[in-house]
């Protein structure tokens, strides 16, 4: 009797388990989101505080923002935070996302040795862009569709010159931003990236990077993130009532506070802009 009363109660310790699991599984929401909300350390700051309201945990995978369509396209998360507004406006309407919502912006950067021996700084992106080609300076890229190369690849066709490719001046790294401004430091190149991504690799160094701000504050620099749930039309297993319970707290007053209080070095990473 003692041993099936064991049993039994070990058999009710797993059903319980497996019962606790399962609740913790549904109050889960997965996320693709770009490398640098990841990088700069913004969502390890703003998850903590979105369980504390919500009850929900926030696990994400960060990549490029090419790359984390893709995993929405193919029902591997409920929600994005992602920054290539065209890109986001296309996988909308191709119906597989909803409810796409600006929540902040920051603006790119050229980035490049105090040296400037290219002699770029203070230039305008496309005057930067074409000084960069006509004189061969080395120019890191991070060359995997996510959205800082988007943006980049546009500036270039922008500056009514061809799209650098194969040319030994122009490096492809297939990497995230922080491992891109790495290799362009090592080269003693130059780089577009994020303004937050950089301002962590500036706080990374203690302030004293080896890579500096040359070129910045052309409109068409503006960095716009946001949000989109997967449309559970798309995929059905969706946790869209979880992402739209996230996209209502990440446009709210309490998280775009939140958003405008994160800072390195005394800096602000990212503005929020949410319309509320």
């Amino acid at each position: 009797m003692k041993r099936f009363c064991i049993i039994v109660s070990g058999l009710i310790a797993v059903v319980f388990f497996m019962a606790w699991e399962t609740a913790a599984e549904g109050n889960m929401l997965m996320m693709a989101t770009t490398t640098s909300t990841d990088n700069t350390g913004l969502l390890d700051y703003l998850a903590p505080k979105f369980k504390e309201a919500t009850q929900i945990e926030l696990k994400w995978t960060a990549t490029g923002t090419g790359k984390a369509l893709k995993l929405g396209e193919n029902c591997d998360v409920d929600i994005l935070m992602v920054h290539a507004p065209p890109a986001e406006k296309k996988f909308v309407a191709d119906g597989f996302g909803t409810d796409r919502l600006e929540i902040m912006y920051n603006d790119f950067v050229i980035i490049g040795p105090a040296a400037d021996t290219a002699g770029i700084k203070g230039k305008s992106i496309k005057e930067a862009l074409q000084t960069i080609q006509d004189k061969q300076a080395v120019f890191v890229s991070r060359g995997d569709n996510s959205g800082t190369h988007k943006k980049e690849l546009s500036l270039w066709r922008a500056s009514d010159m061809p799209v650098p490719e194969k040319e030994g001046w122009y490096v492809q790294t297939g990497q995230g931003m922080l491992t891109t401004i790495n290799v362009a430091a090592e080269r003693s190149g130059y780089t577009m990236t994020d303004r937050g991504t950089y301002i962590k690799y500036e706080d990374n160094l203690k302030g004293n990077p080896p890579l500096k701000i040359l070129v910045e504050g052309d409109a068409v620099l503006l960095n716009q993130y946001s949000v989109i749930a997967i449309d559970q039309k798309h995929c059905s297993e969706a946790k869209y009532d979880t992402a739209k319970q996230f996209i209502e707290w990440i446009t709210g007053p309490e998280a775009q506070q939140l958003i405008k209080e994160f800072k390195l070095l005394g800096k602000p990473l990212f503005t929020p802009n949410a319309k509320i």
